[in-house]
């Protein structure tokens, strides 16, 4: 990419865009706005943007304590909690890099991750000490611990060594810090994918990524000083999408859910009412759960205004649909990746379009990905390479261009095939392009199923499965077909008030009002849950491999 160099500006191009200065000047214009963070316990912890920078200061001090270096690489095992915050702002301001470790990847695959990225330190919350103490054998370059709780050292039982106590560390420390001035394409964070083909792969963000980012993020999204901003989105997973950046440049209100899993629902559709969330985020792994549990509630909650990012995976229509009429909730479909730092799209309907829209044709138009957000560059390409035109019907791998896009993976050999001599990110995903810019996803390349030599799209059919009444979740791959390649295989599980009460022959039928016959899949399988990568989205790597000889066996 050929850059020209112009007449020179008059401006302070010297001014580093670095994080942290979000958090200060939050603190200096928005000091009293409140975070909100629930506890292990179910208590609620609070404070406010300024007393957050000035805890972060002694963070930063302790990490000089720790005699932590500009950047080392430091790992972090925590929950969506206001601790977490902290280190978001802190850990980086000093030049040490992030190194964010997901709680869903194996044991084999965090270790790989802690030693690739030669972590010195790892920052662990007291209720995650059993997932460092079981990669700890293993990770060569830590150093020691550092443990985040309430309770002092002595009250804490663990093999790990040598421990710190975050709060005690914090305790002693002075509140003034000085931020050194990082240039800001130094890396500010680590994420690493979840290696569902091969072993993961580290994606490492500049302060420069994260700081446009979140600007871009917080004008697209709309997100102002009146927000209550929910952060669903697991933090350790693409910087939790920027939302805490973004966030906190508007001084929107922050609420952090803490630890939560299926099993709590309640509290955090309770924390989600009783804070007056205004906008959240999740995929619909964690959405569609949340709203069975609120079709159980009387009365429902009003969130009539509330803005709800969905990414992962398509959202099905059926579930925008029931928030909207439940709830009063609009599910925003949001598309994007690990390497384009998660927001790539957002479906926000221009008013023009609207004008002319059926009812019908607005949901419709709710399942595209969306427009794609200021500063980045796009292109769909056929299986050679040729760019495709945006006609909303020609469809190609989805490419990738901009300030917070990957440009290669750190340390990742025979991984060039990903980025185009453009410089373009290979996404992977299948899509087409409307003439009014709208992304539409119709498919991973590795998971369009074909068969006769025609292609069938899994993502349409999961969608159109769930848009049954009676099916919660579906999963659709392609298995090895003696005669036609490929067909589709089914997996569905089943609404609870109707099990054993629907056939796979009415199932097919209602698929037949959207599907040619010969697309419709051989075999639909009843299964009590599908199987899901570490981010939440359907594993069909693995659904693949299970069933990899349900049609070829016959």
């Amino acid at each position: 990419m050929e850059i020209v160099k112009g007449f020179s500006a008059t401006s302070q191009t010297n001014y580093q865009l670095n994080v942290t200065t979000l958090l200060k000047h939050a603190a200096r214009s928005f000091g009293k706005q409140e975070i909100v963070s629930r506890k292990h316990d179910g208590s609620l912890f609070r404070y406010t943007y300024k007393e957050a920078y000035e805890r972060i200061k002694r963070l930063a001090n302790s990490l000089v304590s720790l005699r932590i270096e500009v950047g080392e690489k430091i790992g972090v095992l925590e929950w969506n909690t206001y601790r977490h915050f902290e280190i978001y702002y802190g850990l980086p301001g000093t030049g040490a890099v992030m190194l964010l470790l997901n709680l869903r990847l194996s044991q084999q695959e965090l270790s790989y991750v802690v030693n690739h990225a030669e972590a010195k330190f790892i920052f662990v919350d007291e209720n995650l000490l059993h997932v460092a103490e079981a990669i700890a054998p293993f990770c060569k370059t830590v150093k020691g611990y550092v443990i985040i709780t309430d309770k002092p050292l002595s009250d804490i039982s663990t093999s790990l060594e040598p421990i710190y106590s975050y709060e005690e560390m914090l305790g002693e420390a002075s509140p003034d810090y000085d931020w050194p001035i990082i240039e800001e394409t130094s890396a500010y964070s680590a994420c690493y994918t979840s290696g569902t083909t091969g072993r993961p792969k580290g994606v490492y963000y500049s302060h420069r990524d994260v700081y446009l980012q979140a600007l871009m993020y917080a004008a697209n999204a709309s997100i102002s000083i009146k927000d209550t901003v929910f952060q669903l989105v697991p933090m350790f997973h693409v910087l939790g999408w920027g939302t805490p950046y973004a966030a906190t440049i508007v001084g929107a209100k922050l609420v952090f859910p803490g630890r939560y899993s299926l099993k709590n629902l309640e509290d955090l559709t309770t924390l989600l009412v009783e804070e007056k969330v205004t906008m959240a985020n999740g995929a619909p792994a964690i959405l569609m759960p949340m709203l069975e549990y609120i079709r159980k509630m009387e009365p429902k909650p009003d969130l009539t205004g509330v803005r709800i990012i969905s990414g992962a995976s398509e959202p099905p229509v059926a579930m925008m649909k029931d928030y909207m009429d439940l709830t009063g909730a609009e599910i925003i479909h949001s598309y994007g990746s690990t390497e384009a730092h998660a927001i790539v799209t957002l479906n926000r309907v221009i008013p023009i379009l609207e004008k002319g829209f059926s009812e019908e044709d607005k949901w419709d138009f709710k399942r595209k990905q969306g427009y794609i957000v200021v500063g980045l560059d796009i292109k769909i390409v056929d299986e050679n390479g040729r760019e495709l035109p945006h006609d909303g019907e020609s469809a190609g791998e989805v490419l990738l261009r901009g300030p917070w896009v990957s440009g290669s993976y750190y340390n990742a050999p025979e991984s060039e095939a990903q980025f185009s001599d453009e410089g373009y990110f290979r996404s992977g995903d299948v899509g087409t392009i409307s003439p009014e810019g709208y992304l539409k996803i119709t498919d991973r390349l590795k998971d369009l199923i074909k068969s006769g030599g025609e292609w069938i799209s899994s993502v349409d059919m999961e969608n159109a499965l769930i848009s049954y009444p009676p099916i919660l979740e579906a999963a659709v791959v392609g298995c090895p077909h003696p005669k036609w390649e490929e067909r589709p295989l089914a997996l569905v599980v089943l609404r609870d008030e109707f099990k054993t009460k629907v056939t796979q022959d009415e199932i097919r039928k209602y698929l037949a009002e959207k599907f040619v016959k010969w697309q419709l899949p051989d075999e639909i399988l009843y299964v009590t849950n599908i199987l899901k990568t570490s981010v939440g989205k359907i594993d069909k790597k693995a659904i693949r491999m299970k069933y990899k000889e349900i049609y070829t066996s016959k």
